[in-house]
């Protein structure tokens, strides 16, 4: 098919099918797109649509972004997982403020410069916002072309992502590139689905080659198993006097980067000991809880809660930017990982 006609046919299907409601389409705008962009790597529509109300309730534009705590944009990006997307989100908007007077650079290559932007992100907000020609590869696009292309491999592969890319390139056209952009990732999201696609509704159905040699479910194809390693580890919800929850906030790289957690340890008596020494303060009415299982992308984590009490009326503890004293009651506006939320919000 050629790319006027694989165009022709997407666009005609997207004037009349399309989602044209989602919030980030109304006042479309650079920061709008590219928040929404980044909520929605790896995941789904509905579950980004309240985050990214709230979100942009609470920051409506790049400067208020900019200029808000680490903690503020953490904690309105708890549950919504892969946490170095909420801190890129800050770096960028403080360099794009500081560095471009808050314009979005125009330029893909100048795009991808900033954190946490890659070609595709790069490419959704030039072709959307600014209607510069420039194609993306989201996973909804992969899933497209890789069945209308019978491309086989791993679509995480160096040499299948440049097999797409080249076919992303050939098909994004010069006129019409925001609503294209748009089309393909409605088709993807609504049609080409992952489960059950709806084929006889798609209008690229009669080039297709996988459903037209009825291997849709072949493509794409998965990423090559892998067993999933199981960690072990005990948090400590330790409450003083006043009813509060002892927290640490977490280094900024690696695992829950820059949220507050409870204190963990593998070992339960060494992980009493080691607050003991950091409160200064003997911890008394030692209790497990309910274990709850989590799910990395690179391990699970099997999390033995450890409920504790400390008479503690000064509160003293070492290294405060590190620890805090926390009342769910009043709660502040700090980041949690969705596990820690739950765990205190049945700490009773």
């Amino acid at each position: 098919m050629r790319a006027e006609d694989f165009n022709s046919a997407l666009l005609t299907w997207y004037d009349r099918y399309g989602r044209k409601n989602l919030p980030w389409q109304q006042d479309v705008s650079a920061y709008r797109v590219w928040v929404s962009e980044i909520m929605l790597q790896q995941t789904q529509v509905n579950t980004v649509i309240p985050y990214f109300e709230r979100f942009m309730a609470r920051f409506p534009d790049i400067a208020q972004l900019a200029n808000a705590s680490e903690d503020s944009v953490l904690h309105l990006w708890t549950g919504l997982g892969y946490y170095a997307r909420a801190r890129n989100l800050h770096k960028t908007a403080r360099l794009i403020h500081t560095q471009h007077d808050d314009l979005f650079p125009a330029n893909v290559d100048q795009l991808i410069k900033l954190p946490g932007i890659g070609r595709s992100t790069a490419g959704a907000i030039a072709s959307i916002a600014m209607g510069i020609r420039a194609p993306i590869l989201d996973g909804n696009v992969r899933r497209v072309l890789c069945r209308f292309h019978a491309v086989s491999g791993w679509p995480g592969k160096a040499g299948v992502q440049k097999t797409l890319w080249k076919y992303a390139e050939e098909y994004t056209p010069r006129r019409r590139v925001k609503d294209y952009t748009q089309a393909i990732m409605d088709l993807g999201a609504t049609v080409c689905t992952r489960a059950r696609p709806q084929c006889p509704d798609c209008p690229l159905n009669q080039q297709c080659k996988a459903y037209q040699t009825g291997s849709t479910g072949r493509f794409p194809e998965s990423k090559p198993k892998s067993t999933l390693p199981m960690r072990s580890a005990h948090f400590l919800v330790l409450k003083n006097d006043s009813g509060e929850i002892l927290l640490e906030k977490r280094p900024p790289n690696g695992i829950w980067g820059g949220l507050w957690s409870l204190p963990q340890h593998e070992d339960s008596n060494q992980l009493i000991s080691n607050m003991e020494t950091i409160t200064g303060c003997k911890l008394t009415r030692h209790k497990t809880g309910r274990q709850m299982k989590h799910t990395f992308s690179h391990f699970r984590l099997d999390i033995h809660p450890l409920y504790a009490q400390i008479n503690n009326p000064e509160n003293r503890v070492m290294e405060p930017g590190r620890w805090r004293w926390y009342n769910s009651k009043q709660a502040d506006e700090i980041g949690l990982a969705a596990p820690i939320k739950v765990l205190l919000e049945n700490s009773g």
